[in-house]
């Protein structure tokens, strides 16, 4: 009768059962990996049998099959490594105590029998945890958040000794137990930002469509010239958006883990802001094993497109997809991977080639041919998913030095209590940009007269239906910031407003001059 032991493989961030079944059967000598198992996997068998050498374990002169189940998932980690090792010292009578049938074992073996992490160790955990599983064997993990990982046992091992030791009761290991886990309860933790929006002098206008995009999770995209605060505004975004529940803050460690990547602090949203220059497997993601690319380690958080005119025209399109599903799906002949990727796009680009269309100081040169080929870089489905449109200017010093400016704390704390009447309207963190339109419309429906108001906007400035659906989700918004319980016609107005293709109008502009 075969051996099993328990292990956890991943999907991109998901993860699922492994049941590593291992039997010796008469052949000749060897040990056969079946399960599609990927390279990493079939070199195991060369690490876990230098890892049992080191043990004075002796391995029978037979066939030892060992098999990944489910078999038609593709395995493709050495996270295996300690449960198959653990299989076959059981099924050689290496030791005798029972392997309990609610633990699973992570970790990837040296030759001497040492345990070391690999990436996705927290990802595996939290599908563990789902699994039912009530004890994990792992290798430690320093910056792994165990304090918060509750509902399960993780006993920490630094050697395979330790784990059949623990098997009899012989050694005490360093463990982690806690009855509850509450995903969506935010740790106590004051946030420390780099930027304040009070350092920002002018630009009320923006302000404010910023802080509705925070509120609401929408989508915003700024034209203005050169040096006019664009870039400044987006990179103070983050410091009125919310902290991050323990169970966004999982997902945004679990994404960075299997990118590799490293995170100043997992307490804020992620900032992500890649160069115009990126390839399309950089900010998508991919690879010959897909790695996870800029829209998912801005999951939770925000991705700037700063000069993104400069973008290649098929690489932004390609964000169309994640925008409206808020995932990605990455398919590979080594396998397929999906992560998460709900993020708010903030774009910034010039009004023309030369900047200065429209500016106060500057002439522009360009011609209205030049104008319209370079806004066109950017696709009309692709403009139609950004909520709101803003047009900057460049701001007099001595104009608005004196001015009072609020802080982002202030902001901030408007931000959480809109987001909080969300959460209560739809439940599970669902916010009014990415709730589903069957959700949204059930529970924000538009009155008689405000359907009318809309359909003779949507006539006038031939607005799509997507963007309809925009400019009420921003009204909805704008009425959470107000503390109000219905849709309001003055939140219509100022929705729609913010709505209006200024693109097009500093078109004319050009046209006229």
């Amino acid at each position: 009768m075969a051996t099993i032991v328990n292990s956890i493989g991943l999907r991109g961030i998901e993860g699922y059962l492994v049941q590593i079944e291992v039997q010796i059967v008469p052949g000749k000598e060897g040990i056969s990996i079946v399960g599609l198992p990927d390279l990493s996997v079939k070199e195991s068998k060369d690490r876990v049998l230098g890892a049992l050498a080191s043990q004075d374990c002796e391995l029978p002169e037979k066939r030892i099959i060992i098999n990944l189940s489910p078999a038609e998932q593709k395995k493709n980690s050495p996270i295996f490594d300690l449960g198959m090792a653990i299989g076959m010292m059981r099924e050689v009578h290496h030791f005798s105590y029972k392997i309990p049938n609610d633990a699973a074992f992570l970790g990837v073996l040296s030759l001497d029998g040492s345990i070391k992490p690999v990436d996705g160790m927290l990802p595996a955990i939290m599908a563990a945890r789902e699994e039912q599983i009530k004890t994990l064997y792992l290798p430690h993990i320093h910056d792994l958040p165990i304090q918060e990982i509750d509902g399960m046992e993780l006993r920490f091992v630094t050697h395979i000794n330790e784990v059949i030791e623990s098997f009899s009761g012989q050694t005490t290991l360093f463990t982690h137990t806690s009855s509850k886990f509450t995903p969506q309860e935010s740790t106590e933790y004051t946030p420390v930002y780099s930027k304040d929006f009070k350092d920002i002098i002018g630009h009320k206008h923006a302000k404010r469509a910023f802080e509705i995009a925070a509120a609401g999770g929408h989508n915003i995209l700024m034209s203005g010239p050169p040096g006019c605060g664009k870039s400044l505004l987006a990179e103070t975004f983050p410091s009125i958006l919310p902290p991050l529940t323990n169970k966004e803050r999982f997902e945004v460690i679990s994404i960075y883990q299997l990118a590799r990547e490293k995170n100043d602090s997992y307490q804020i949203s992620p900032f992500r802001a890649p160069h115009h220059s990126s390839s399309a497997i950089s900010l998508i993601g991919g690879g010959t094993h897909p790695k996870p690319g800029e829209v998912s380690l801005a999951h939770n958080g925000v991705l700037f497109l700063d000069e993104m005119a400069e973008f290649p025209k098929r690489t932004l399109d390609m964000l169309r997809q994640p925008l409206e599903s808020g995932k990605v799906t990455i398919s590979r002949a080594a396998s397929t991977a999906t992560y998460p990727s709900r993020f708010i796009l903030v774009g910034a680009m010039n009004p023309c080639p030369c900047g200065y269309l429209g500016a106060h100081n500057k002439y522009c040169t360009c011609t209205s041919k030049q104008v319209i080929a370079y806004q066109n870089r950017i696709s009309g489905p692709m403009k139609d998913r950004f909520d709101l449109l803003l047009t900057l200017q460049s701001v007099s010093l001595a104009k608005e030095g004196v001015e009072q400016r609020q802080c982002s704390a202030e902001i901030r704390k408007r931000v959480v209590e809109a987001r909080d009447r969300q959460y209560k309207r739809y439940g599970d963190g669902i916010c009014n940009g990415n709730a589903p339109n069957e959700l949204f419309l059930e529970c924000t429906p538009l009155t008689s007269s405000q359907r009318q108001m809309m359909q003779q906007w949507s006539s006038k400035e031939q607005f799509s239906n997507r963007v309809q659906m925009k400019i009420h989700r921003l009204a909805r918004t704008i009425s959470d910031l107000q503390g109000q319980d219905e849709l309001t016609n003055e939140s219509l107005w100022e929705a729609v407003n913010f709505r209006r293709h200024q693109l097009r109008d500093i078109q004319k502009v050009q046209v006229n001059v």
